[in-house]
């Protein structure tokens, strides 16, 4: 059996590790306790002489390389300069036994010439319906099914959307760090932006962006004044002015990982007002199990895969009108006998962790190398 974890694993990202922590931090921090990673971001157009690439250490056995070019340059010339920049990296720091991991479709352009011994694509998204979608980027990710020997996707919905595209993809639904959330359970002390908000409260924490149905947040925060909504996260790709503005909405910006449990445990209930639009319709929102493991009731607008996997269970509530979200969470607030929805909860929780998630697809991983490594003896004994 090959042993993956004296191999180099390369990560290209279209979110920043410093962004919100999820998915890929999260299963990149697994992989580091035993092999390095090296975690690619998206280029920054900064430079203002030769372009240059920043290399940051921020954990053990892990380095966040971020491509700085200059402004205003051809796409062309782009790819050329990180894959001038890349390939010098890879000699300096003896990256010779590697496997790739993409995360974004575009980081093929300038990664092609390598030579992984595996590449993995782990679509968590649908990156071509988000708002700003690059150009090309369908096109990069037919490409990249056709390089790939594994796909994993983040949710079931994006399963089935993708699995034609390649003969072995698995779903892989977002999971969960129980120990970290339960922490809420235990309530001790508001964080000093949170203490002077008012009860009930109503949170929510992740990207504040086109998924965010704020026309939902505002219709019910004008029909209930008295319950207060905690927006917890930054706010990309829309223009914070459209962001509704009234007095029992309470935007505390983003927070580290670390933190959220603190903030979830003064809380009534936990939201999810996605809106019902192309970017969402695959969405597996790993914040579900996160509200969960740290025991708050869960109202969520009708998206699949959280119907699939938890509405069906009875553990969140779904409601897709500002109505039906104002007599859920009042049903919510008002019940103070939670202890067999908690039975359930950690039942359900208790066959789903990120830990589980990665020797899954490290067996996959592992189960790949050894069909490749089969077939490059078979080969090299048919030309004997």
């Amino acid at each position: 059996m090959p042993n993956t974890t004296s191999t180099d694993l390369v990560c290209f990202s279209h979110l920043r590790w410093n962004f919100v922590y999820q998915r890929p931090q999260h299963l990149m921090s697994r992989y580091a306790k035993n092999g390095r990673v090296f975690f690619v971001e998206e280029p920054i157009h900064d430079a203002s002489g030769d372009s240059f690439l920043e290399v940051n250490n921020p954990i053990e056995n892990i380095w966040v390389l971020v491509p700085h070019l200059a402004p205003g340059n051809s796409d062309d010339i782009n790819v050329s300069q990180q894959r001038e920049l890349f390939t010098k990296f890879f000699l300096e720091k003896e990256i010779v036994n590697y496997f790739f991991w993409y995360y974004t479709p575009m980081s093929l352009a300038f990664s092609d010439h390598f030579n992984p011994i595996i590449i993995i694509y782990d679509c968590m998204d649908e990156l071509s319906a988000f708002k700003f979608a690059p150009h090309g980027l369908r096109e990069k990710e037919n490409e990249l099914f056709g390089k790939a020997d594994l796909v994993f996707t983040g949710g079931y919905s994006l399963y089935e959307a993708k699995k034609h595209k390649h003969p072995d993809v698995h779903a892989f639904p977002s999971s969960i760090d129980v120990p970290h959330f339960n922490k809420a359970r235990t309530y001790s002390a508001d964080p000093e932006d949170q203490a002077s908000i008012p009860h009930p409260r109503i949170g929510f924490f992740g990207v504040l962006d086109e998924r965010m149905d704020f026309d939902l947040v505002e219709a019910v925060a004008k029909r209930k004044p008295d319950w207060h909504f905690v927006m917890i996260g930054p706010v990309t790709k829309i223009d914070p002015n459209s962001l509704p503005n009234l007095t029992n909405i309470h935007y505390l910006g983003m927070k580290p990982y670390s933190e959220l449990p603190d903030y979830i445990s003064g809380w009534d209930v936990a939201m999810m007002p996605f809106a019902h639009n192309e970017s969402t319709r695959y969405i597996s929102p790993t914040k579900t199990p996160e509200y969960l493991a740290a025991g708050k009731p869960v109202v969520s607008t009708p998206i699949i895969d959280v119907i699939r996997q938890y509405g069906r269970h009875g553990l969140v509530n779904i409601a897709g009108t500002s109505e039906e979200f104002v007599r859920v969470v009042s049903l919510e607030l008002e019940n103070h006998d939670r202890e067999e929805w908690l039975d359930n909860v950690d039942d359900l929780l208790s066959q789903n962790s990120w830990d589980k998630t990665w020797q899954k697809m490290m067996y996959l991983i592992t189960r790949k190398l050894n069909e490749k490594q089969r077939m490059t003896s078979v080969k090299e004994q048919v030309y004997v």
